[in-house]
This record gives structure tokens, sequence and C-alpha cells, in this order.
């Protein structure tokens, strides 16, 4: 078992993990979307050490985990009152609120912007650990820049491995995409990153109308210049093998093409039978979008392991009960009509 991975994550090693952070260390944790490597919020020179274990740039924004609604003020100004009535609502949950910064708070943690996001997890290790380190842990997911989010402590030691002081181990993820997150400096509010909590339910919470951007793309809406949230890149949450997106009726016939040329293929489906064959690696999700959601990767980091020539995912519904996925494929793979 290597040293820096904590299988118990009992009071122990939340209160060695809760001193890692006050010393400035880097602890990756738990959470209900996926594992975040975590820093002190407060602390300038803990911040830049995620940057540096991630290879990630810096005018990218990191998400502020805190352990209760009440410290919003102590990172956020002008709150709006929506943010309480989510919070109310979500908060522990898969759902991060952007909001505008103290000034005391690092521009480093938001990349720049005088805006800052924020979310309590629904994790109980992560909770835990907020409670015991008693401030606001910056953490992005606990992977390289742009590959695939870990979601299991295993994941996270094969991506960073000693860059990491401590993994509290907490099983697999729940939910297993990163979290919604819904910009509240704009009006109406307005959906930056799809996740678990649907765009329905913000709005059926606020009784007022949130903007959204069209799913009924091949590709994701970027906005120019640095990035407003996390996950806002055109290549984010990508296998390093090249991987290509098919719809149920095109998939079939690519493979058989690829066959053909002698290249050794990954199949991730949902739906579409494709017949077994040597050089044809296979696996299935769900087809129903939580459950698709809880495995995809893990499904993505299994045949990625495997050195095959490309990865051929079938797309989901264009459909709203499937918008976080289709925003994670569109961003990991090239769309293959």
């Amino acid at each position: 078992m290597p040293e820096n991975i904590s299988r118990t994550a009992d009071n122990i090693s939340i209160a060695d993990a809760a001193q890692l952070l006050r010393e400035g260390r880097l602890v990756a944790f738990p959470t209900e979307t996926v594992y975040g490597l975590g820093a002190d919020a407060s602390n300038v020179e803990a911040v830049k050490g995620i940057f540096r274990a991630k290879g990630r740039p810096a005018d990218h924004p990191l998400i502020v985990h805190i352990p209760e609604s009440a410290k919003l003020s102590d990172w956020a100004e002008n709150i709006p009152e929506v943010a309480y009535i989510l919070a109310e609502h979500f908060w522990p949950g898969p759902l991060a609120m952007i909001l505008p910064k103290k000034t005391t708070v690092p521009l480093e943690v938001t990349g720049g912007q005088n805006t800052v996001a924020l979310r309590i997890p629904n994790h109980p290790i992560a909770l835990k650990l907020l409670q015991a380190f008693g401030g606001g842990i910056a953490a992005p997911s606990a992977n390289r820049y742009c590959r695939i989010s870990p979601t299991t402590a295993q994941h996270v030691l094969e991506e960073l491995g000693n860059a990491v002081d401590l993994i509290l181990d907490g099983g697999a993820c729940s939910v297993g995409v990163e979290s919604t997150i819904i910009d509240l400096t704009s009006s109406p509010p307005r959906l930056l990153r799809p996740g678990h909590i649907s765009y329905q339910e913000l709005e059926a919470v606020l009784q007022s109308p949130v903007a959204v951007p069209e799913i009924l793309s091949g590709t994701p809406s970027i906005d120019p210049g640095s990035p407003r949230a996390p996950g806002m890149m055109a290549l984010h949450y990508a296998p390093e093998t090249k991987t290509w997106l098919c719809s149920s009726e095109t998939i079939g016939i690519i493979a058989k093409q690829l066959q053909l040329s002698n290249q050794h293929l990954g199949l991730l489906r949902y739906r579409t039978l494709i017949p077994d064959s040597p050089n044809i690696t296979q696996l299935t999700l769900p087809e129903q979008p939580d459950t698709y959601a809880q495995g995809l990767y893990a499904a993505l980091r299994q045949l990625d392991e495997l050195q095959l020539d490309i990865l051929l995912i079938e797309r989901p519904p264009l459909i709203e009960a499937w918008r976080a996925v289709n925003d994670r494929l569109n961003k990991a793979a090239t769309l293959i009509e």
C-alpha cells in the first residue's frame, strides 16, 4: 500500500490531512463528483502547488470548498439572496456558485478574475476534512491538466503519484462527473457547466429562468479569453488515446472499417451491439444517464490504459437528461458523423 494513501480515512488520517493543509501541502480527497486535489485556499504558495502538480495554466480558476453556507461571506461579497436559496436546497451537493469575490481572496485561486466559485461537497470524508481544517480548500480534480478526472483514490495515485502528500480514500465517487456550475453574477443566472443538478431543478428552486447554452451541438460553446469557471476548455476530460465520438447509426460502420486496416480499437457503448472481435475491446455502460455518468471516467481510464489505436464512444441522445454526459464527451473526443 503506497504510503500517501489513507485507506480508512478515519479520524486520525482526517486530522493528519488537516494538518498537512495548514502546512501548505497537498491533500487529495473524495467528493461525490470526483476526487479533488486540495490546498489551503488562503495560502498562495499552497495554491500554486496545485497548478504545478496538475500542469494547469495559472489563469484557470479553482473551486473553493467550504464547510457550511455560513462561510459564504468569508469568500464572497455582495451575495445575492438567490445564493442562500440555492445553498439551502442543494448544499451539501454537486453545485458550485460563481459569486463576486472578497478582496482578501487570492487572485491565484480565481485565475485573476474578480469572482470566486464556491461549493460544499456531499461526501462524509470531504465534510469531515473541511470541518477539521476550518477554512476553505481550493480543489480542482486530482488529475493532470485536461486529462480524465479521477473517481477513485487509485486513479489519483496513477495520475499524480508523490506530487500529493496524502490521498484520502473514500471509495468510488457516487456521481462521477464534476459539479454543476451556475454564475450568479449575471442576470439571469447562467449555467456554465452542466452536472448532476439540472438547470430545470435550479429554475424550480429559483422560480425564475436560468440562461442555458444549446445542447444540440457537436462541440461545446467556449467563452473567449480566460475561462470563467473550471472545465470550460474545448479539450478536457480527455484520454491520451485518439478518441472518436460516433452516433449509434455510424459506430458499427466505423468500427468495421477500422478493423479492415488492422486497427486495435476500444469501444465504449451503451446500446448498439457490435460483434466481438480479437482486435476490439468493448465496455458497456448503462442506458440511464446518472448510472452512465457514474461509470464514465473509470471506463475511459480502463480503455485508455490498453494503449489501443483508437477509442470509439457511442454518443448518447442529445436530450436534456444527457446534457452533463454529452458535455464531457464533446470535450474528450472528436465528433465523427
